[in-house]
């Protein structure tokens, strides 16, 4: 069973590991995943009460960090207070130092020791209430002992300085991850709170929550609209650009759908609600969205553990260095304890576990804004690691939209008897080349007289109509059958028997889509292999093909074959596979690829269960947004390691050098964690074009 709490009060990232450490030695708790960015915990748990569990998880929150809470509800993100103690005991502290600049030189202790305590007795309050549950190594007791040891060698100055110094970076680095959070909720708060509903004549607004399927709304130029439904009266243009990243507006007019979340931008429309607001597509989007980070990329877990084993062993390493060189080679304790000291500040790893959730929830909220809803931050990290991509071509590399080309028919029969024997052994199935033969045929189709129909997955259909037996699919299904059949013309096409006899054919043929060509040409230029698997003709599948410019191509594969052919490509191409394809037919081989990309997601339930990534404009480009959000987001993330771990190391060689003050330890703990927090937000901002380049 899987619950989901909110943490109240959870603004740090370290306290958030602690968090699922300890949530994760619950007895009852098989896994566990704190998203910092939401302030979530995922629990996995078994045959327990969820009272049981939540009163469980409380207990072990207030053991690491007291002032937390667990709640049910979600939690709305409020504006940060200024004028708060804390802050105030800063400013305070801040002010005593600035006195003790000015001041005779007497009174600088006391004054420096004010500013201290003002500054820093939250911090030192934290460390000792951590002591006392056994909590060791985290950042409030780092500071602690590194401003109490310089206290005791007489560094009133640089201990007060070193407090306020962090304290501020602190908050600095709150507000940024405040923004930073923010920027990216607003990006998925498309749906409007109320609704206008019409019950008659009369109008009343209403939360949109409340509305059920089948009311009546109405919804104004320069709104948005609260629920999913179809348009009774009135045309407009409709933005769709918040869910599917589409730029140019979509008409609409009355019998067709309107997605939650869209903004009516010219006439009144009034709408037939067709789904209950939780529902919806918006809500959709928003619980995939939120839900991702409990998937956690390979780097973050990789991150976690570091920082587990790295601040234990950094003071361990400060300990020798302030008792060896004076015990055994007479150096001076005092100077040994400083550079002790500055090693204890800087051995914080702040950056790296605030900066690399936190960029990989922006890629997948930047990604959510362009069309490409990913399910975890480990399919964006494998998006990245992507060295092929293999497409399925029916409806995701072609548009899907068969139209009839010819019919052949062998006498007796005509080719009017063959499309329409056709007609009514395909008019209840869903396959795209089943509804292009009926809106081909445009008649009437008599469905009372269709007494059986039974469809052969990657075949065809056997109906019975009027006491006649129709076969209509591929070649082999005829021939399974002992009919022979007409060679084919080149083309997707059908056969078609009746009552034992052979016929004819259908040709249908079938376009790229509109941007197929630009899709391919750009993943490539990416340095990607491009593969195209397909159930249809060989002639047909090299055509398309061609005129694509993929790699390779796979042609008169069933869907269990297309599985073992994507088998085969994983074992034979450099990095990971992803294969594109409905969602539905391609189950197996949306299971068998490293990343699994649906198209079309929005209208098939289907595909968001089955896909690991959803491409919601059933647009082959968003596959190439998909690749470069996915490798800008790891590119930042990469930046941010490099960036704390490069100054960090250099300041910890500095200050073992006796090189570098607690100024520079504190800079490289709470600058660095700043600047790695600006720079994850790089990827929430909007991007220009740019060209393809290779990674």
């Amino acid at each position: 069973m899987r619950l989901v709490y909110h943490l109240e009060g959870l603004d740090c990232a370290a306290c958030a590991a602690k968090i699922e450490t300890a949530a994760a030695a619950l007895e009852a708790v098989e896994e566990a995943v704190v998203d910092f960015s939401s302030s979530r915990i995922f629990l996995e748990v078994g045959h327990r009460s969820k009272e049981e569990v939540k009163q469980a998880l409380q207990n072990a929150v207030a053991q690491v960090e007291p002032g937390i809470t667990v709640s049910e509800q979600k939690l709305e993100r409020s504006q940060p207070a200024l004028l708060t103690p804390r802050n105030i005991s800063l400013a305070l502290g801040i002010a005593s130092f600035l006195a003790a600049l000015l001041v005779p030189a007497p009174s600088k202790p006391a004054l420096y020791l004010a500013a201290y305590l003002l500054a820093g007795a939250e911090i030192i309050l934290t460390a000792l209430g951590g002591l006392r549950r056994g909590l060791v190594f985290d950042e409030n007791f780092l500071m602690t002992i590194a401003t109490a040891g310089a206290v005791a060698i007489g560094e009133f100055p640089e201990a007060a300085s070193v407090m306020i110094f962090y304290r501020i970076g602190e908050f600095l680095q709150h507000l940024a991850v405040d923004r930073s959070l923010r920027s990216i909720a607003a990006l998925l708060a498309v749906t409007p709170e109320t609704a206008h509903l019409k019950e008659g004549e009369a109008i009343r607004e209403v939360p949109a929550a409340h509305l059920r399927i089948g009311d009546v709304v109405v919804v104004r130029p320069g709104e948005r609209i609260p629920v999913d439904g179809r348009v009774l009266s009135g045309t407009s243009a409709v933005d769709t650009s918040a869910l599917t990243g589409e730029s140019l507006p979509t008409a609409v007019e009355p019998g067709q759908e309107v997605l939650a979340g869209s903004v009516n931008l010219s006439g009144l429309l009034t709408i037939a609600t067709e789904k209950l607001a939780k529902d919806s597509t918006a809500a959709r989007i928003l619980e995939l969205v939120e839900n991702a980070a409990a998937r956690k990329a390979p780097t973050e877990d990789f991150i976690t553990t570091f920082a587990r084993y790295y601040t234990p062993a950094v003071v361990g390493l400060a300990a020798l260095m302030a008792l060896i060189p004076p015990v055994f080679f007479g150096g001076l304790l005092k100077d040994w304890v400083y550079r002790a000291l500055v090693f204890l500040v800087i051995s914080c790893p702040c950056a790296l576990v605030v900066s690399i959730p936190l960029g990989f929830f922006a890629g997948i909220g930047r990604a959510s804004r362009q069309g490409v809803l990913v399910k975890g931050s480990n399919y964006l990290q494998a998006l990245h690691e992507t060295g092929t991509v293999v497409f399925d071509k029916t409806g995701t590399l072609t548009s899907g939209q068969f139209s009839v080309e010819a019919i052949t028919a062998q006498e007796p029969f005509t080719a009017e008897e063959v499309l329409e024997a056709a007609a009514h052994a395909e008019v209840f199935s869903t396959h795209p080349l089943a509804q292009s033969i009926v809106r081909a045929y445009g008649g009437a189709v008599d469905t009372a007289g269709i007494t059986s129909v039974e469809e052969l997955s990657g075949f065809g259909v056997k109906a019975a109509w009027h006491g006649r037996e129709i076969l209509v699919g591929s070649r082999q299904l005829l021939e399974q059958e002992g009919i022979q059949v007409a060679q084919d013309q080149g083309h997707s096409g059908v056969h078609v028997a009746v009552d034992g006899r052979y016929g004819g054919s259908i040709t249908l043929v079938d376009a790229p889509k509109k941007r197929a060509a630009q899709a391919v040409s750009e993943l490539k230029a990416l340095g990607m292999e491009v593969v195209m698997l397909t159930g249809d003709s060989p002639a047909v599948a090299e055509e398309i093909g061609s005129k694509l410019g993929v790699h390779e191509v796979r042609a008169g594969l069933l869907p269990h074959e297309k599985a073992a052919e994507l088998e085969r490509i994983r074992q034979t191409r450099r990095g990971k596979v992803a294969f594109v394809g409905d969602g539905i037919n391609d189950a197996p081989a949306l299971a068998a690829a490293h990343v699994g990309v649906a198209m079309g997601g929005l209208g098939s339930q289907a595909a968001i269960e089955t896909a690991d990534v959803v491409l919601v404009n059933d647009d082959p480009y968003d596959m190439v947004k998909a690749v470069r959000t996915a490798r800008n987001t790891n590119r930042i993330v990469r930046q941010n390691i490099a960036l704390a771990l490069v100054v960090k190391l250099a300041v910890l060689l500095l200050g073992g050098l006796g090189l570098a003050t607690l100024w520079e330890a504190v800079f490289a703990d709470v600058g660095v964690t700043l600047l790695a927090v600006l720079n994850s937000m790089r990827i929430s901002a909007p991007q220009r074009n740019r060209p393809a380049r290779r990674v």
